[in-house]
C-alpha cells in the first residue's frame, strides 16, 4: 500500500488507518461525531494527497481539456477553478474533477485518487492527436485542506496570501509556512468554508507542523475520510464510486450544469449525451431522508412503499452528525423524484419509509 508524507503523523495522533484507493489512510482519529462537528464549528485539516494531480500545459492545454471535459474550459481565466467531469463515448463518467487555470497556458487536473491511473491513460489518448504537454504529478505533490469556518483565521498568518479576498472557486500561489511557490484554493468538499494547500512532499513536515501550531488558537482538529463522507454528503457533494461512475451520466446525476452540449468544441460523450438529453432519463439522483433510526447504506434498494417494487438503489446514505437525522442518496425511477414524495429503503429485510427532498441537505 502507498502512503502519503503525514503517515507518521497519523500514526503518532492514534488514527485508525484503513486501506483506501491504495493508499493507507487514517480513517478518524476521534469519533465521527466529533470531527464532523469540529470542521462545521471551528476547523479541521484532511491529509488528501492522495488524490491525483495532472499539469496540462503548452499548445494545445485547452484543446486536450476541452476534449475531454464536459464543462467549457474556455471560460476560464488564470487564478479560477472549474468542477468538470470526463465523460466516456457512452455518456458515462470515467471521473469527476477539477480543473485549475494557473499562469502561461498552463492547467492543473485534480482528479480522484483510484482513478488516476485511468484518468491519465483515457487523457493520454485523447492528447495523440492534439500533443499538449501533460505530466503526472501525483506521487511528488501532497495535498492538505483546511475546513471550516475558522480557517482563514487559523491559516493566514502563515501566508502573505489575502486569504479573506479568496472567492469561491479561485487559486493562487504564494509563499505558505515559509515555503514559496505554494498553491492555495478554495473549492472545498464539505460545505464549511477553507481552503486546499498544494505542495511538493519535501514540505510536508515543515507545512503540517505550521499548520497544526497556527490551529491551536482556532481548536482545529485532524479528521478523516469517515468525517470528510458525513460532511460531503450533508452538502449533497457526489463521491466517484458510490454517486457517480463510468454507466452514470451527469444528467441523471444532476450534474447538467457542467455538461455544456453548446460550448465551441467536440468532446468524447458529447453525441451520446445530446441523444440522452433528447431522449429524457429514466433514473435520477435523489436526497431522501429517514424519520426512524434506520441508516441507508450504499446498495440497499430504494422502493414503492405501496407494493415494495424496486425503483432504485441508494448510493450514499449516513447519519448527519448536524441534522440529527438519517440522509441518503439514491437513483431512483423518475416518476418517484418529485420533492415530498414517499419511497421506501429495503434495510435488513424492513421497508423504511423515506421521504425525497432537495439537495443539498444543509
Amino acid at each position: 500500500m502507498n502512503t502519503t508524507p503525514f503517515i507518521q503523523y497519523h500514526q503518532t495522533l492514534g488514527a485508525k488507518i484503513v486501506p483506501f484507493a491504495g493508499y493507507q489512510m487514517p480513517i478518524s482519529y476521534t469519533s465521527i461525531n466529533d470531527e464532523h462537528l469540529c470542521v462545521r464549528q471551528k476547523a479541521g485539516i484532511f491529509d488528501v494527497s492522495h488524490m491525483g494531480e495532472f499539469i496540462v500545459r503548452g499548445a494545445g492545454a485547452l484543446d486536450l481539456i476541452q476534449r475531454v471535459t464536459s464543462n467549457d474550459a474556455s471560460k476560464l481565466s488564470p487564478g479560477k477553478v472549474q468542477y468538470s467531469c470526463m465523460p466516456n463515448a457512452q455518456g458515462g463518467i470515467i471521473d469527476d474533477l477539477l480543473v485549475y487555470c494557473l499562469p502561461d497556458n498552463s492547467y492543473m487536473l485534480v482528479v480522484n485518487a483510484a482513478n488516476i491511473e485511468k484518468d491519465f491513460a483515457h487523457i493520454s489518448e485523447q492528447n495523440q492527436s492534439i500533443g499538449a504537454e501533460l505530466l503526472d504529478i501525483s506521487a511528488r505533490t501532497a495535498l492538505l485542506a483546511i475546513q471550516g469556518p475558522l480557517a482563514t483565521q487559523a491559516l493566514q498568518t502563515l501566508t502573505d496570501l489575502p486569504l479573506a479576498d479568496m472567492t469561491y472557486y479561485t487559486c493562487a500561489k504564494g509563499t505558505f509556512a515559509g515555503v514559496p511557490n505554494v498553491l492555495v484554493s478554495e473549492t472545498g468538499y464539505t460545505g464549511a468554508g477553507g481552503f486546499e494547500v498544494y505542495f511538493y512532499n519535501e514540505h510536508a513536515d515543515t507545512i503540517w507542523q505550521a499548520i497544526m501550531e497556527a490551529g491551536k488558537a482556532v481548536g482545529l482538529q485532524p479528521i478523516g475520510l469517515a468525517a470528510r463522507d458525513t460532511l460531503r454528503l450533508e452538502k449533497g457533494f457526489c463521491l466517484y464510486g458510490n454517486d457517480i461512475d463510468d454507466t452514470t451520466s451527469p444528467f441523471e446525476a444532476g450534474l447538467g450544469w457542467i455538461t455544456r452540449l453548446n460550448k465551441n468544441a467536440d468532446f468524447v460523450g458529447k453525441n451520446a449525451l445530446i441523444a440522452q438529453k433528447a431522449a429524457g432519463i429514466g433514473r435520477k439522483l435523489v436526497g431522501f431522508v429517514i424519520e426512524d433510526k434506520a441508516i441507508a447504506r450504499h446498495g440497499y434498494d430504494l422502493t414503492n412503499p405501496d407494493d415494495q417494487s424496486v425503483i432504485g438503489q441508494v448510493t450514499s446514505g449516513t447519519f448527519s452528525p448536524s441534522l440529527q437525522q438519517s440522509i441518503g442518496m439514491g437513483y431512483v425511477a423518475t416518476a418517484y423524484t418529485t420533492e415530498g414524495t414517499i419511497i421506501g429503503v429495503q434495510i435488513r429485510q424492513r421497508n423504511i419509509k423515506a421521504k425525497v427532498v432537495k439537495l443539498p441537505f444543509l
